[in-house]
């Protein structure tokens, strides 16, 4: 994600270059949590007008402030409006990893909770005894 600040105002483009979809991710947690446009512009003490341009992406250069006010009402941290689909799916790569690695220890036979434990209990006591003998 690129962030380009413009005054009190931060540009929010993808990678290929287009506009961030903000307005999509505020339209959507707002209506989880059952806010009309008018009660969240007026508990976020922002235009009514002013939010509807943004979850339309009309407005796609919303200042931080006003996006922090959205964010505090929508009791939501500030980085989860601001986060691209791309972030969110290059912090789930290390998953998929540890799935692989689980599927490949169960291919092993080792399948219990418990049995990993014992596994990664003997790895720690092997690596302590090969730095002992150094």
């Amino acid at each position: 994600m690129i962030k380009r600040a413009v005054s009190n105002q931060i540009k929010f483009e993808d990678k290929t270059g287009y506009g961030f979809m903000i307005g999509k991710k505020i339209f959507e947690i707002r209506k989880r949590r059952g806010y009309t446009l008018s009660e969240l512009a007026e508990r976020a003490n922002v235009s009514k007008s002013y939010l509807s341009n943004i979850e339309r992406n009309i407005n796609q250069n919303p200042s931080i402030q006003v996006i922090k006010k959205i964010a505090s009402v929508l009791d939501v941290d500030l980085r989860a409006l601001l986060e691209t689909e791309s972030s969110i799916k290059e912090k789930e790569l290390p998953d998929q990893e540890l799935i692989d690695l689980v599927n490949e220890l169960k291919e092993s036979g080792i399948e219990k909770i418990e049995e990993f434990k014992t596994l990664i209990e003997f790895i720690k006591w092997q690596n302590l005894n090969i730095d002992a003998k150094k």
